[in-house]
């Protein structure tokens, strides 16, 4: 399978997809500059810049289109409609090439909201494009990591799959996958040895005195919440995002042997599934945080491309 990889990061949807060399990434855009070099030293390719200035022509062929859009909203008021009411956003650079190579199947990922967004309008003319004006079959869903991957972490994310019509002898037969018990406890992904001490908050932090009264648990992974801590009741680690580790909002902090910790984005990446041997070139903590935290569950998308390649190889 030739695969194109819009709106990379880091790769996570490419790693989901490729299985042993037996598919091959054509073509990659990602305009962060941080995030390319981590794109080049585990896959020895740089992603072109900004998808926005790249000609669907000069995108190679392909048979699946991968893409974790921003989301962008755009008005579904004016005087165009279809196809054109999505010029100038990010979501018309999907459909634009999906336009012109006309791919077997494309998924895209982004924030459970976007179905819900201006009361459900902006999600109801991208499925009008995507299976109207292009001929997709449209499959869509929210999947949680924690109940469909067997990784600790309560991320939900909507998923959407397009097949086309013309070229996929059963589209409509297509399912995500089904939920899964899970297994990995938060331990299995924490490393038990001491860190850095640029992680743990000393005695001295002026939030210190607060987090060592409401931290007592060594099973659960908190959230510092600006003004205050929120332990995570489910055993789950809260939903990592792309300001964890900065001192901002949403902080995962835990408590280890050694005292009050911040994860390591080591340890972030496990909870996005991503194995060890998965390597971060020497950038600033906060870029790496940044490039995890927008990332996607690979043991998640990996189990969306099983499904995916069982429709199309049939």
């Amino acid at each position: 399978m030739k695969i194109i990889d819009l709106f990379a990061g880091i790769g996570g949807l490419r790693l989901g997809f490729e299985r042993k060399r037996l598919d091959k990434c054509v073509f990659s855009s990602e305009w962060d500059t941080n995030s390319q070099k981590t794109y080049l030293t585990n896959f020895n390719q740089l992603p072109q810049g900004d998808i926005t200035q790249i000609d669907a022509h000069n995108i190679p062929s392909h048979d699946i289109l991968l893409a974790g859009f921003p989301c962008q909203a755009f008005s579904v008021a004016g005087y165009r409609k279809g196809f054109e009411d999505t010029r100038g956003t990010l979501f018309f650079d999907i459909a634009r090439i999906l336009h012109y190579h006309r791919p077997n199947v494309f998924l895209l990922e982004n924030v459970k909201n976007l179905a819900g967004h201006n009361s459900g309008k902006t999600f109801s003319k991208m499925q009008n494009i995507l299976e109207d004006e292009l001929g997709y079959c449209l499959h869509y869903q929210v999947l949680n990591t924690m109940t469909h991957a067997n990784i600790p972490q309560n991320r939900e994310r909507i998923f959407i799959v397009g097949f086309n019509r013309d070229q996929i002898k059963n589209p409509t037969s297509f399912q995500f996958p089904k939920p899964i018990k899970l297994k990995t406890t938060i331990r299995d992904l924490i490393d038990t040895q001491k860190k850095p001490n640029k992680y743990y908050y000393h005695k001295t932090h002026k939030y210190y005195p607060l987090l060592k009264k409401a931290m007592n648990s060594w099973d659960t992974v908190y959230q510092w919440r600006r003004v205050y801590v929120r332990e995570n009741q489910s055993n789950v680690c809260p939903t990592l995002t792309a300001n964890m580790g900065t001192g901002g909002h949403n902080v995962p902090i835990i408590l280890d042997d050694y005292g009050i910790r911040k994860l390591t984005p080591r340890e972030c990446a496990r909870f996005q599934g991503f194995p060890d041997s998965f390597k971060f070139p020497d950038l600033a903590d906060s870029k790496l945080y940044y490039q995890i935290g927008n990332s996607v569950t690979v043991s998640l998308i990996r189990r969306i491309a099983e499904n995916i390649r069982e429709i199309i190889t049939n």
